[in-house]
């Protein structure tokens, strides 16, 4: 009900839970991704192959990771509990890039109606977490999804492609988008 208001949980340990509905709302329309070319090379060197919701668990575990030197996780149990509900519903799902047999990429979210909500992504190689989403961006612009929400600007997805828009566009955007319906079958297909 609050992806479909343009709403998403973001808390820490500790913290009551909050929610968000930042302005502007970074977005990205799947067939407007931009794929660099030293990162179209790296997808034909054949070292990476792609799953979906294969190892939607060890995604979230490996998005939950703290990075860059920074404490805390914005995934906390009772979120990851949350979202595995949701993929254990249908609604929940995940790219995973592998090299041989390790998970080396991923990106999960919530899909509504023709809309993705991107919650989190991460890279075990370089460009992990950009491979996925292209993956994820081709997959979507076949069955005609219309949107993946961002949520929040910052360079790494200004550089695919993200732009930012007004959160009243975004929110009338969703009233029509979260109510369509995708392409049947699409995410069993995927798992295939």
């Amino acid at each position: 009900d609050a992806y479909q208001r343009g709403i998403f949980p973001w808390y820490s340990e500790g913290q009551p839970i909050l929610w968000w509905s930042p302005n502007p709302r970074c977005v990205l329309r799947p067939a407007d991704l931009y794929i660099s070319r030293r990162l179209q090379r790296r997808l034909r060197t054949g070292k990476f192959r792609f799953s979906w919701d294969l190892a939607f668990l060890q995604t979230v575990n490996q998005c939950a990771t703290a990075r860059g030197g920074k404490a805390g996780t914005w995934i906390t149990g009772a979120m990851r509990d949350a979202y595995c509900d949701l993929h254990a519903a249908g609604t929940a799902h995940s790219v995973e890039c592998w090299q041989g047999e390790t998970l080396v990429g991923g990106v999960y979210g919530v899909a509504v109606g023709k809309v993705f909500f991107g919650e989190s992504m991460f890279s075990g190689v370089t460009d992990g977490s950009k491979m996925c989403l292209v993956e994820l961006a081709k997959r979507l612009t076949d069955w005609d999804y219309e949107l993946i929400d961002c949520q929040v600007h910052n360079r790494h997805l200004e550089s695919l492609g993200a732009i930012c828009i007004p959160r009243t566009k975004f929110t009338a955007m969703l009233k029509s988008l979260c109510f369509q319906a995708p392409a049947a079958g699409a995410w069993q297909e995927a798992r295939q």
